[in-house]
């Protein structure tokens, strides 16, 4: 996950130039951070206690939520671009959370434990 996620924002800067940052990068950041802490969670409690998986993907998912309202809010707050910063944020969610979906139906069938990072 981080390594496509600094692939991407270094494609896209390398194409068209800097004029997208700093949106694009912190367009990326929060779904990646949530993308990383919740699947370690998830991972964590798949080893000890794996009937809890739902609830912990529930939970996470709801934080994800808030944390992501209130960093778009305070990034708003600093001026920068909107429409760059919402389609990066929304982008990545989206690619993050189906990369996310891919690992738990590895974990879940039993297969080869999946990277997450």
């Amino acid at each position: 996950m981080i390594g496509s996620s600094v692939a991407l924002w270094a494609a896209v800067t390398a194409a068209w130039g800097a004029r997208w940052n700093p949106e694009l990068a912190f367009g990326i950041a929060a779904p990646l951070a949530g993308a990383v802490i919740s699947w370690r969670a998830v991972e964590r409690t798949h080893a000890h206690a794996p009937e809890r998986v739902t609830s912990v993907l529930i939970a996470s998912f709801a934080a994800k939520m808030v944390c992501f309202g209130l960093y778009v809010g305070l990034l708003g707050a600093l001026w920068l671009r909107p429409t760059p910063l919402v389609v990066t944020f929304a982008a990545s969610f989206l690619v993050l959370h189906a990369i996310e979906a891919g690992y738990l139906r590895k974990l879940l069938a039993g297969g080869a434990k999946p990277v997450a990072c």
